[in-house]
């Protein structure tokens, strides 16, 4: 999460740091198909997190099609990593609306975050433990396969 500090405020971004290479440099209103393409997400992705309350307000064109910004697209970004994490959609929501309540949420927001870091730091523990084992098992074969061939010789 990145946290933009100015000397009268500091703003939460909810995102990781913009990647400029994935858009039109100066661009800032995007339709949903390029939100599409940017992100990978399908549009019945993009119009389900908006429902549940998972993507702020998005604004609307004159015709009523959905207009994204950078920072929506900055927030989808974070939206991703937490999906990465394995945090459920329910925790992502109560974040969002966390987020929208303002800056009297940082201690919750920061509990949630916490508590979602410790499980991926307990995953990534359990997923060395699966690659020591993987290893071994990779280590035995090799050493058995080089021992048939040098029994052929």
């Amino acid at each position: 999460m990145t946290v933009m500090e100015t000397p009268r405020t500091r703003t939460d971004s909810c995102a990781a740091p913009p990647n400029p290479h994935r858009r039109p440099q100066g661009q800032d209103s995007y339709t949903i198909s390029e939100v599409v393409a940017f992100t990978g997400l399908t549009a019945h992705t993009l119009r389900w997190y908006e429902r549940i309350g998972l993507m702020p307000h998005v604004d609307r064109s004159h015709t009523g099609q959905r207009r994204y910004s950078n920072r929506d697209l900055d927030w989808l970004e974070f939206v991703g990593k937490l999906r990465l994490t394995g945090m459920p959609v329910a925790d992502m929501v109560r974040y969002a609306e966390l987020v929208r309540e303002g800056d009297h949420t940082y201690r919750e927001r920061f509990e949630l975050l916490e508590s979602t870091r410790r499980d991926v730091l307990a995953r990534i523990a359990e997923l060395q433990d699966t690659l020591a084992v993987l290893d071994r098992k990779i280590s035995f074969y090799a050493d058995a396969e080089r021992a048939r061939e040098a029994e052929k010789v």
